[in-house]
């Protein structure tokens, strides 16, 4: 009988995931990298070469959850790929149920590293990116559909999903299932008055 040995992590990886969850859990300032270099057990050369500093550590994490967020959102409309444009969308909101109801969800990274930093600092271009990502995915769902204005319709949504994630962090239980609900009949709203 042949013993498989586990696959070992690389260093880079170790540093990226326990960055990741810290900095998501208690915020990219408040965590120094001190902190996580110890807790990952990876030496600061290893930062130093496979990410710069801790800027571009921070970087590579939110280029991380945007990645994620990106494969949660297509899967969703994979799911419904048949669907109605109304369908489409509104499977991207019910995804976003799915993430809130996660025990660890502390709201949108973006939007947290961004709040800490300075305006014009390094991570808002990750941050516009991942915004833009969403957006976009509303917009060519109701261009498609032949839907005018498809761009101001899109911003709508977005509000919408943005304001369910902060409200999902900010309430002190964001599995509660009202907020779901009033998300998803807000989305439907936009989309009925846009003649979905």
């Amino acid at each position: 009988m042949t013993r498989v040995e586990p696959v070992r992590e690389s260093a880079r990886e170790r540093l990226l995931d326990t960055a990741e969850r810290l900095f998501y859990a208690e915020g990219v300032h408040t965590v120094g990298i001190d902190r996580v270099l110890a807790e990952s057990g990876v030496a600061k050369a290893t930062l130093y070469k496979n990410f710069g500093n801790k800027d571009g550590l921070v970087t590579a994490y939110l280029d991380r959850r945007h990645e994620r967020q990106v494969a949660r959102i297509t899967a969703a409309l994979d799911a419904v790929a048949e669907g109605s444009p109304r369908e489409r969308i509104l499977a991207v909101f019910d995804s976003q149920r799915i993430l809130f109801a996660r025990p660890d969800y502390r709201g949108c990274a973006f939007a947290a590293a961004t709040a800490e930093g300075p305006h014009g600092g390094p991570y808002e271009e990750s941050s516009r990116t991942y915004r833009n990502y969403v957006r976009t995915v509303f917009a060519e769902i109701l261009a498609a559909a032949g839907v005018a204005e498809a761009e101001r319709i899109a911003s709508q949504l977005h509000l919408i999903y943005d304001g369910a994630q902060m409200a999902a962090r900010m309430d002190s239980d964001p599995t509660n299932p009202e907020l779901a609900a009033n998300t998803r009949m807000l989305a439907e709203s936009v989309l009925s008055a846009a003649g979905l």
